[in-house]
């Protein structure tokens, strides 16, 4: 484990302002670019809703951008009245989300439609259920079905989309005949800032490690049981071959009958906040992001990738469509196929055993490359393009 890390750090969610102090700071500024999402949360919310508005602060200083919610009930008559943009975010249809609809079309503005998953079309939801491992019975198909066709009748009303990557942007274009635009996810400020304290310590330090090595699966839900399981034949395999190395699992996951065997050489943690969560990752010498490989896992994001490369901690990842093309193995990380996973992974290790040298390497590397191009001012030409569709982008 590295050693000589910054210590945690005191967090509490940048969110949460008052309806009249984000209306006022949505009329600060042309164009006015207004998002809708359910309810704020740590996860989409964070980086379709707030990690764009303060991109679009930072970086677009003529323009001004807030978030709204359900919350705000009647107000969003106002939001309507006031913004030139409206973007809604992974919400499902109600009669809130028509009216809202309905009331900014009266003015002519732009309605956008952006999602991060591929929740918006029905013929995926058998797929979704078991890729989630979510139970199968009458109240599931019930929820999702109706969960699914909701987004689905929402991203129908939209003028366009915005999307994290192609292969999502095609799932749209399967059911909407909409201009969409690809804007990736990226960290925000905080984030990047702490994370770049990590990576100092550990440059100041040479990368000093103590006697265990770390492999790190972060899971921000026990949905993921079975992403785990394409990797955890092999993580036995290494644990048996390699007496240094230990399992850090952080989040919600159970441990899976064949790593019982090395239950003592197993650290679990605690989900955590977002700004934390990047001391743990950075204290972990290899970060892996296992994959099942369907049409669900391939719309998902690199996010796992690149939050690890902000702390200077090198990734093992599924070859999905994101990680492909994220990816350059051995040069920024590493990718394995469902049967190379023992291989790959004892290929860093191997490595890091005999003084790291390669590790550093493509640790520096994928830094650079994940500060600069997952960050507010590395895509804020793509949010442009995408919120302004060629007027003055």
């Amino acid at each position: 484990m590295f050693v000589e890390l910054p210590p945690p750090v005191h967090h509490v969610e940048p969110w949460g302002e008052p309806f009249e102090r984000r209306l006022a700071a949505l009329r600060g500024g042309r164009p006015r670019i207004a998002y809708f999402y359910e309810s704020p949360d740590n996860s989409t919310f964070r980086y379709r809703v707030f990690n764009m508005i303060e991109a679009i602060g930072r970086e677009w200083p003529d323009a001004s951008a807030a978030y709204f919610s359900l919350a705000d009930g009647a107000g969003l008559a106002r939001v309507a009245e006031t913004a030139d943009i409206l973007v809604i975010c992974r919400a499902r249809y109600s009669a809130l989300i028509g009216d809202l609809v309905a009331r900014i079309r009266r003015r002519g503005a732009r309605v956008l439609f952006d999602v991060d998953d591929l929740v918006f079309d029905t013929r995926y939801v058998e797929l979704m259920l078991h890729t989630l491992a979510q139970p199968v019975n009458e109240g599931a198909w019930d929820w999702w079905f109706a969960y699914t066709s909701r987004i689905g009748r929402t991203l129908a009303l939209c003028d366009g989309a915005i999307t994290t990557n192609e292969y999502l942007a095609d799932r749209i274009r399967d059911v909407a005949p909409v201009d969409v635009r690809v804007v990736p996810n990226f960290m925000n400020p905080a984030q990047i800032a702490h994370s770049r304290e990590i990576m100092d310590a550990k440059r100041r330090s040479g990368f000093r490690r103590d006697h265990a090595l770390h492999i790190g699966y972060f899971s921000g839900s026990p949905t993921h049981v079975h992403d785990f399981a394409v990797a955890t034949a092999s993580l036995a395999d290494i644990l048996r071959r390699y007496p240094e190395v230990r399992l850090r699992m952080v989040g919600y996951l159970e441990v899976p009958p064949v790593l019982e065997p090395f239950a003592e050489r197993l650290d679990r943690h605690a989900f955590t906040d977002y700004v934390n969560l990047q001391g743990l990752v950075g204290a972990t010498e290899i970060n892996i992001a296992p994959l099942q490989d369907n049409r669900f896992t391939n719309c998902k994001s690199e996010l796992k990738f690149f939050e690890a490369s902000a702390v200077g901690t090198v990734t093992c990842a599924s070859p999905t469509y994101t990680f492909e093309k994220a990816v350059q193995p051995g040069e920024n990380g590493y990718l394995a196929a469902a049967h190379r996973w023992s291989e790959v992974l004892g290929e860093i290790v191997d490595d890091l055993l005999d003084g790291g040298r390669r590790y550093r390497e493509v640790a520096e590397r994928t830094f650079e490359e994940a500060t600069a191009h997952y960050s507010g001012p590395g895509q804020i030409a793509a949010i442009r393009r995408a919120l302004m569709r060629g007027e003055g982008a």
